[in-house]
């Protein structure tokens, strides 16, 4: 069922930094480098927004709210996407979630916990 695992949240301050990774899960053999790949995350309230994508080509793209703070990497090496986030507000505070989509075909992870907190 659940085809992608995210991991790497947690608390951190504001202004602080974490890096969020996604892998396919242990019954999984998705191939990052095939699929786009995306991270949305959705606040409490709120609806799910995209957050960053990388196409299988290596162009990226990000939400204004997060432009020149996150960075979206994928190492096709060790089939894993990466998430950097740096200058972390409590605004960013949310559940994350990986996305691999090729068309209408899309695969999910369950999400990871961000809270952004002094």
């Amino acid at each position: 069922q659940v085809q992608l695992v995210e991991s790497g949240g947690g608390l951190v301050q504001p202004g602080g930094s974490l890096r969020l990774s996604c892998a396919p899960s242990r019954i999984s053999r998705i191939i990052f480098s095939r699929y786009t790949m995306n991270w949305y995350r959705q606040a409490p309230g709120k609806q799910r927004e995209l957050v960053a994508a990388i196409t299988s080509g290596g162009s990226t793209n990000y939400a204004d709210s997060v432009k020149d703070r996150f960075t979206i990497s994928r190492d096709n090496a060790k089939n894993t996407i990466y998430l950097q986030m740096n200058s972390l507000k409590p605004e960013d505070t949310a559940v994350y979630y990986c996305n691999a989509q090729d068309g209408s075909l899309g695969y999910w992870g369950q999400g990871t916990q961000l809270t952004v907190s002094s």
